[in-house]
């Protein structure tokens, strides 16, 4: 059954934005047009400098290019990066990134995020706004060699502009339809040749889309601000110094979720989700004579809260508060080989982390929830003596708390042998991790019993009293191992390559499971349901993959086409799936799916067929399926992984023209396109939806200091959605944004 999705023909209008170019127009810039890729990808501690000559499929997106989208979170590459989808729903806690049929709704991602050399272990503080981005990369496939747990399916480096390359102020103003407001100031200053800084706040407001018809208020609505401070010091010629400390406030409304039977976002509860974050990352890098040693030392803190009416109906079932507050502490050491000259190279690390996580996650019971999920069970089972429960309302109450340590050793060698190279690596992981809980629950019922008369009188009255504690301990012990070849072709045409790389995800424990766990131990007091076996629904196990590829990185017509393409085919076991209890459960739980496999494509390419034009073009295909996974209710060989895209599509023309005269320096016209389905909601492939797309565009005109754009999203208002899920066995869905237009003040003040 589809969900329908209007899927407009927008290829005419991408046709017209490739207009004529006149001897008015000037080049593009370099990171605006993407050909100097080995600039931007200022973050390479662990893989090659210039990019484009490593076996790595890759995408760097630079600052410019970036403004263009008017992107300043991870959502705004998805679909840019072929094969890449992150979907917008929910709240900034959800934070799901798809690449390649691999993916994650909770718990551990499947792509990593490193900002400023930051590894950010919590994926639920993946999606945050960031000011002043200099340049995003995204490495598609694992990295798990290098960079260990949970790049399974890729990393992504975020570098934010540093004070060493520019001085002065950056102010950035922007107002768009559903009240959607941002700014940024930005201070760089270098005070001697080897010693600068930087301190840039950035600030959002969202009005809202959704209306919630049980209030008629706006669901949606949000608002956030962070701080970036940045310190470069070259101490001297050997050593040198970075530091980033970073914060961040989310205050965010509801969940616009549509229950599919009525069309309509309707629930009584209130939700809202809230989130600090503050990160702190010290790099310490000393170069020797052919050799250098960087420690990268992170200290990582999120304190959130998500409350939501867990049933999304304007009736009193039940509602879910997850507190979390969580510390980190990581250290890597790398050394690396740096002459040259020579045909070897090497470079081997250390890395240990420690994280400890305390939640509070209690489900609070409500009169419907009260009467048809417990009372109406118990009376229809005894209806001589049925039960009226003390209160309409009651907590079952859940507390964690999980230590979390890994230690890992890694090591990569690349040997040069004329046009043939070749590389090869291990890194050796081990993993413990603990579960504490306590579950606990003060509550009772009224035992009724009937008279002949048929009016019931009170029989007896039932304390429940429940007061659980336990832990469970997880470790894992792996190896992750790469290999790779790659073959330059003659006449500076580009390369060829073919890579055998091992992913890894992580175990974890399955805390959202313990409301269910309660609510069945209550049931089981009272005589009714069965109980959960908590130590086989406590955890699940880690998840591993192959990965084979093939691929070319390809430049000719003296510059002006660059293509990059690759074949992909990925062996899966044990991979992590979220799926919801059969019944009217409150709980959800990660499951582990036997086998799975992934195959598609990959091609990007970017064409400047004069000076000023610029045409870019990324498209990725996957087809995922089940191989092996029984549930025990329902095979689902061969079906399609459920949140997954079989296809995405970029298009984009970039035409920027400077005028003879007059105070404008330059004209700035983009028109792009993105793609993306079909995609699947469900494990039984019942629930989907179509391909759509979706048309952008900005106009920005750029003076001496300032710059003005105007920009649109989804400008042929497409209908989709990005989201399904299934609660008590109903099933919601979420709408994704309507169109959007805005304007954009940028000051740059040297």
């Amino acid at each position: 059954m589809a969900i329908s999705a209007k899927l407009p023909i927008i290829y005419v209008l991408f046709s017209a934005a490739i207009t004529a170019v006149g001897q008015s127009a000037v080049p593009l810039q370099p990171d605006s047009a993407g050909l100097q890729l080995s600039e931007l990808n200022v973050v390479a501690l662990k893989q090659d400098a210039r990019i484009r000559e490593d076996a790595v499929s890759a995408t760097v997106i630079g600052r410019a290019a970036l403004e263009e989208l008017n992107t300043v979170s991870l959502k705004g590459i998805s679909d840019v990066v072929p094969n890449l989808y992150i979907p917008d729903y929910g709240s900034r806690i959800t934070s799901s990134i798809y690449v390649r049929g691999l993916g994650a709704r909770m718990d551990h991602p499947a792509v990593g995020l490193n900002v400023d050399n930051v590894p950010y272990l919590n994926k639920n503080a993946y999606d945050f706004d960031i000011a002043d981005i200099e340049s995003v990369e995204m490495l598609r496939g694992p990295q798990s060699t290098l960079y260990g747990r949970n790049t399974m399916g890729g990393l992504i480096n975020v570098q934010t502009l540093s004070p060493m390359r520019w001085q002065g102020w950056r102010i950035m103003a922007e107002g768009g339809r559903g009240n959607d407001y941002r700014a940024s100031v930005g201070w760089y200053h270098k005070f001697t040749p080897g010693f600068a800084t930087s301190v840039s706040g950035n600030f959002s407001y969202l009005g809202g889309f959704f209306r919630n018809k049980n209030d008629g208020k706006l669901l949606d609505r949000e608002l956030a601000g962070g701080v970036r401070w940045k310190t470069n010091w070259r101490i001297s010629d050997r050593v040198y110094l970075q530091n980033v400390l970073a914060g961040s406030l989310l205050r965010q409304g509801g969940y616009p979720y549509e229950y599919i039977e009525t069309g309509e976002i309707n629930y009584n509860d209130t939700c809202f989700y809230r989130r600090f974050t503050v990160n702190d990352g010290l790099s310490l890098t000393y170069r020797g004579d052919g050799w250098s040693l960087v420690s990268i030392t992170t200290l990582q803190h999120i304190d959130d809260n998500m409350t939501l009416d867990q049933d999304f109906l304007p009736l009193s079932y039940f509602t879910l508060t997850q507190k979390q507050r969580e510390t980190a502490l990581t250290e890597d050491v790398v050394v690396k080989g740096t002459r040259n000259e020579g045909k070897y190279k090497w470079l081997a690390g250390f890395f240990g982390f420690f994280k400890h996580l305390d939640m509070n996650a209690p489900v609070t019971f409500k009169d419907t929830g009260i009467k048809s999920l417990i009372e109406t069970h118990r009376n229809n089972a005894n209806p001589d003596y049925p039960i009226v429960w003390d209160s309409r309302e009651f907590p079952l109450n859940s507390d964690f708390t999980i230590p979390t340590f890994g230690i890992a050793l890694y090591h990569e060698s690349k040997y040069d042998a004329g046009r043939w190279h070749f590389a090869g690596g291990v890194r050796l992981d081990y993993e413990q991790a603990k579960l504490k809980y306590y579950s606990h629950c003060d509550t009772g019922y009224q035992i009724l019993s009937r008279q002949p008369s048929g009016v019931f009188h009170s029989y007896d009255h039932v304390d429940i009293k429940i007061d659980d504690t336990g832990d469970f301990h997880r470790r894992y012990f792996t190896w992750m191992p790469k290999a790779s070849v790659l073959y330059d072709l003659p006449s500076d045409l580009g390369n060829v390559y073919a890579t055998v790389t091992k992913g890894y995800k992580s175990g974890g424990f399955n805390t959202q499971m313990f409301s269910e766990v309660l609510q069945q131990r209550l049931m089981h007091i009272m005589g009714i349901g069965k109980q959960y076996d908590v130590n086989s629904v406590v955890g699940y196990k880690p998840e591993y993959s192959w990965n084979y590829e093939i691929g070319t990185h390809l430049s000719f017509a003296e510059g002006k086409v660059q293509a990059e393409m690759s074949l992909f085919y990925i062996d899966c076991r044990d991979q992590q799936l979220t799926m919801f209890p059969e019944g009217t459960t409150t709980g959800r739980i990660m499951t582990n799916a036997g086998k799975t496999r992934s195959a598609g494509g990959e091609i990007s390419v970017k064409y400047i067929p004069v000076d000023g034009l610029l045409l870019n073009a990324a498209y990725g295909y996957t087809d995922a399926r089940f191989r092996e996974f029984n549930d025990g209710l329902h095979d689902y060989r061969g079906k399609v992984i459920p949140y997954v895209p079989r296809n995405t599509l970029f298009l984009q023309s970039v035409f920027t023209c400077s005028p003879r005269t007059g105070v404008i320096e330059h004209w700035t016209f983009d028109v792009n396109m993105k793609g993306t389905g079909k995609i699947y909601w469900n494990e039984d492939n019942t629930r989907w939806q179509d391909f759509y797309v979706q048309l952008g565009a900005s106009v920005s005109a750029e003076f001496k200091n300032i710059g003005i754009q105007l920009w649109g999203k989804n400008l042929t208002g497409t209908r989709y959605h990005t989201f399904y899920f299934m609660s008590m066995g109903n099933e919601f869905v979420q709408r994704g944004k309507p169109w959007q237009i805005g304007a954009t003040l940028r000051f740059n003040i040297n």
